[in-house]
């Protein structure tokens, strides 16, 4: 007697998904690449290499890069707290992990813009220490660390649950401190989930549009994201030069995607 299975067998679910992922993912990435087919590589390269494009192309990776490093760090804090403690509060502080999942960017966008800009709350008293947080580089670093900061979080957090204490009251046992606990113990067990963290933020902020236009003040060769250059060539009907731009720009993200999984997949058959 044949095993039912639960849903349909190999053939007809690796047909939905096919399907599904070349109407979704496949079929719109080939038409971008067959636009920007368009053009030569002379005018590839000339498109890609001119001083606006590396412009934005510098500070949409630098601030993506920065920002989810910063993501990195503070998310393990967050994590640790949410996981380790109990408080007061701590479901409505679990909660608003995911306001950025939840807020609409253009949304969030405008609020940060209110709160750093040199009249806001936080932007008046910065601006009395000579510190000018929006419109500004500064601005998109922080506007990326707000939309990244849940990958972080939600990646980490299961992980911690699952981590029991044993292995850290063993460790005290033997004599090791908080520190050499913390370094050699806990944080190796949270690389893994760490550099997965770090990727999700850095692949969503690189992608960032609405929260950054805002804050930002879209100064070409100065504020401009690789997002917005794109709008604007598609404004000037430039619809070849915006998918070359593109085009570059999935590439790159590709690339630094690809490589970092492969530096996750060492750790993890280290760790094994």
């Amino acid at each position: 007697m044949s095993k039912r299975r639960v849903i349909p067998g190999y053939g007809l679910t690796m047909g939905f998904s096919v399907a599904y992922l070349s109407l979704i993912i496949l079929i719109p990435l080939a038409a971008l690449f067959l636009t920007a087919a368009g053009l030569g590589i002379a005018e590839w390269w000339s498109i890609l290499t001119s001083p606006r494009v590396l412009a934005a192309a510098r500070l949409t990776f630098g601030a993506s890069a920065a920002a989810a490093g910063v993501s990195v760090v503070f998310g393990m804090l967050v994590t640790w707290v949410l996981v380790r403690y109990r408080f007061p509060g701590k479901r409505l502080l679990d909660a608003m992990v995911d306001l950025p999942f939840a807020l609409p960017t253009a949304v969030a966008g405008i609020t940060l813009t209110q709160i750093y800009a040199p009249n806001g709350w936080i932007g008046g008293y910065l601006a009395s220490f000579g510190i000018k947080a929006a419109y500004n580089s500064v601005g998109v670093f922080i506007a990326l660390t707000f939309i990244g900061f849940p990958f972080v979080v939600r990646t980490l957090q299961p992980v911690m649950e699952d981590m029991g204490k044993e292995v850290e009251e063993a460790a005290a046992t033997l004599g090791a401190g908080r520190w050499t606990v913390f370094w050699r113990v806990i944080f190796p067990l949270l690389v893994p989930a760490l550099i997965t963290g770090f990727t999700l933020a850095f692949a969503r902020a690189i992608g960032e549009y609405g929260s950054v236009i805002f804050i930002s003040g879209n100064l070409p060769m100065k504020t401009e994201i690789l997002p917005l250059l794109i709008v604007v060539q598609l404004e000037q009907f430039k619809y070849e030069a915006a998918a070359v731009i593109a085009s570059g720009m999935l590439i790159v993200s590709f690339a630094l995607l690809f490589l970092i999984n492969l530096l996750q997949r060492r750790l993890d058959w280290q760790n094994r």
